[in-house]
Formats: structure tokens, C-alpha cells, sequence
């Protein structure tokens, strides 16, 4: 049994705020200042350039990337780190075409994360000759999965709602008419168990910012099925990604395995706060924070439901179909969450109309998200949120 005490006790909390946007921004592993200035000074300041070797820093997108799959159910020598979600979705989707090079449509859903279909586009426009990005309603998608379909994109929690696929059923459904899968995982990884291997996901990426708690830009990460790393052909062939990158070959050669997808330098620094963060997960039971965040989440809705009826769940009522997030939708929606944020309750608003709450039991209580849900009752209610300073627009919402 997982003791979320102790896990709260790893993070740097403010003592007067409940946050509730780790779906966002995770908060600060206490640790990770610390890892931090060691690679910076006795590391990087110590042994400068010879620590590519003396402290092993080229190997650091295969180990942390083997730590992150063992937390989404990925078998080891399948994951990689480096660069950023973005381009880790380019290269998943590339990959993906590359492997039904007779089809052309990326079929995707309307709750996808608008870079994904930014970046599906953009690739759909470089590919040429028909190619092109096909968006259904989530629900829609299994009825629009056809001999025509190349490759199905899909963030596997809808960052809006919190709606979430069942990603061995979809990619079941998928491999029955041949269609490559490409999995999301930004708001599962770290949220509850995924099983990559067991639902015969084909590629997956996601970020490490999120439930990851690695900080602010931290980098992404990509899954490619062991059964597909020989083959697959990597669309963005960069020096990392050769099989001898010191050889300084004019000729591109694929490394072995999940380590032809890495592109360019590892982001060391950043590396050692995503290190801090996963030692965080050390003992700690997804199945523990599944059942936690389940708990959180009902008290919340259920308490929301109590003070203050008149607000709309936007996620599914049923948990089975939901992620570890809550949303609400309101026509004031964003001046109702910088209410929220000014009485100390951190979640945040996502255009046009929702205002989102993530919750985890790694540093989160019950009592804690019983007074949010009370706070954001008040402030419906007694229209608190209706104030000039509330409906100024910030650039990050």
C-alpha cells in the first residue's frame, strides 16, 4: 500500500494553496534543486566535457526512458527521451504512414490536443499526394476506423473534458483493418496504470511535465512496440539517432531499437530534474493512485453537486471513462477560476468555456479538495468571480 503521506512530503507545497493543476504543471520534487546543482557543479563544472562519459550523460535517454516505460507498461529498450512532445508526435506519425505507405488519411477526434492536429497537418502537407487529417467526434472514431485509414492519432484523455478512450479496445478495432495506432499519453502517464504492451499500442508519446512532476518544459518521450524498432524508419534522422553518431558518417545510419527516434542533444539539466521526479515513483503503486484519484474526484464532483447544482460537469459522470481530471463548464469560466486562483486554489480554464481540475493522491487529500470544491461553490454563487480583475486575460490561462 502505497503511503501518500510520505509521497506528499517529496514536493514543495505552499502551506496556504491546494493545487490543483498537476494535469498542467506538476509542482516541485524537492529533490530536483539539489540533482540539479550537483550535475551543474560537480558535473558539468567539475569534469565539463569528459562527463558525456565520466557521468554517463549519453545514456540518460535510455535509463530514464526504461523508468518512464516501466510506468506505462512498456518493456524495456522501447522508450526514449529527448526533445519535445511536438516533434515526438511528428516522428510517431511519420513512422506510422511510413508503415501503410498505400493509404493516406490520419484519422483523429475533435478532443485531440490542438498541436498533435497542428502537427498532423503540417506533415500531411510535407507528404503530399493526397494525404490528409481526418477529425470525428471522440465518440465517432471506433465507426469511422476503415481499410482507408492509415494511422489513428489519439490523445488517449481529452485534455478538455477529461473523456478517456479505452486504448485496447480502439487499437483492437484499429489492427482489424490494419491502421497503425499513435497514442497520447500527456494525461495519462503518471495518472493512472497504462498498459501499452498489453493493448498492442503501436507508438506513444507524451510529456513529463504533467503528473511526471519534472518541471516546466521538461523533455518528451516516445514508445515504439518492440516488434516495429527494426523497421521503422526515422523521419527525423538526427546525430543521436545514428548507430555511431562519433563516427561522423556523410550517411545516416538507424541506430539499433527505440534509439534511432532520438533526435538531437540530450537536454542534461533538464534530465537531471525529470531523474529527481521519477524517484519520486520508487515504491509508489499506480493502482494506489488510480484508486486515490478516484476517491479525490468524487468528493469534488460530489460536493461541487451539493453547494452549487447549477454548474455543468463537463467530464463523464463515470469514472471508468474519465482521467484523473475534473471540468466544469461556465460562460465565465475564466474569471471564475482567477477568483479560484486568488483564494489560493490553483486550476486553470481551457477556451471557450471550461475551467479544469487535476488531482492525484501523490500530494493531495480529501479534506483539501472538499474545501475547493466549497470555495468554487461560493464564488459561483455569490458571484465573486464578477470583478474587472478576474476578466483580464493573461497569456497563459
Amino acid at each position: 500500500m502505497t503511503n501518500f503521506q510520505e509521497t506528499r512530503a517529496l514536493f514543495q507545497l505552499p502551506e496556504d494553496v491546494i493545487y490543483l493543476d498537476g494535469n498542467s504543471l506538476g509542482p516541485l520534487p524537492k529533490a530536483a534543486p539539489q540533482r540539479m546543482a550537483e550535475v551543474m557543479q560537480e558535473e558539468w563544472g567539475g569534469d565539463l566535457i569528459r562527463a558525456w562519459n565520466s557521468r554517463g550523460w549519453m545514456s540518460w535517454p535510455d535509463r530514464l526512458g526504461d523508468r518512464i516505460g516501466a510506468l506505462i507498461g512498456a518493456a524495456g529498450g522501447s522508450v526514449a527521451i529527448g526533445d519535445t512532445l511536438s516533434i515526438k508526435v511528428f516522428q510517431a506519425v511519420s513512422s506510422a504512414l511510413d508503415m501503410n505507405p498505400d493509404r493516406r488519411v490520419i484519422l483523429s477526434d475533435s478532443g485531440n490536443f490542438p498541436t498533435d492536429l497542428y502537427m498532423a497537418d503540417g506533415l500531411s502537407r510535407l507528404k503530399g499526394a493526397g494525404h490528409e487529417v481526418r477529425v470525428v467526434a471522440p465518440e465517432a472514431v471506433a465507426d469511422a476506423l476503415d481499410d482507408s485509414i492509415a494511422v489513428l492519432m489519439l490523445t488517449e484523455v481529452d485534455y478538455r473534458t477529461g473523456r478517456r478512450h479505452d486504448m485496447a479496445e480502439m487499437t483492437r478495432i484499429a489492427h482489424q483493418h490494419g491502421v497503425i495506432t499513435v497514442w497520447d499519453l500527456a494525461h495519462s502517464a503518471g495518472a493512472f496504470p497504462v498498459d501499452l504492451a498489453g493493448a498492442g499500442a503501436d507508438f506513444a508519446v507524451g510529456c513529463t511535465y504533467k503528473y511526471l512532476n519534472a518541471g516546466p518544459g521538461a523533455p518528451a518521450f516516445i514508445y515504439v512496440a518492440p516488434a516495429h524498432q527494426a523497421s521503422v524508419a526515422p523521419a527525423l534522422s538526427g546525430w543521436l539517432g545514428h548507430e555511431a553518431p562519433f563516427a561522423f558518417d556523410r550517411d545516416y545510419r538507424p541506430a539499433d531499437g527505440v534509439r534511432r527516434m532520438r533526435v538531437g542533444t540530450p537536454p542534461i539539466l533538464a534530465m537531471a530534474a525529470l531523474e529527481a521526479a521519477l524517484d519520486v515513483w520508487d515504491g509508489v503503486s499506480l493502482a494506489d493512485i488510480r484508486t486515490g484519484s478516484e476517491a479525490l474526484m468524487a468528493a469534488f464532483i460530489d460536493t461541487v453537486a451539493t453547494v452549487c447544482p447549477t454548474l455543468e460537469l463537463a467530464s463523464p459522470r463515470d469514472v471508468a471513462q474519465r482521467g484523473s481530471q475534473v471540468s466544469f463548464r461556465h460562460p465565465e469560466g475564466y474569471a471564475i477560476m482567477q477568483a479560484l486562483i486568488d483564494h489560493k486554489i490553483i486550476g486553470d480554464f481551457r477556451a471557450p468555456d471550461i475551467i479544469r481540475f487535476g488531482f492525484t493522491p501523490l500530494y493531495l487529500s480529501i479534506s483539501e479538495v472538499v474545501r475547493a470544491a466549497e470555495t468554487l461553490g461560493d464564488i459561483v454563487n455569490n458571484a465573486v468571480w464578477d470583478q474587472d480583475k478576474y476578466k483580464i486575460r493573461s497569456a497563459v490561462t
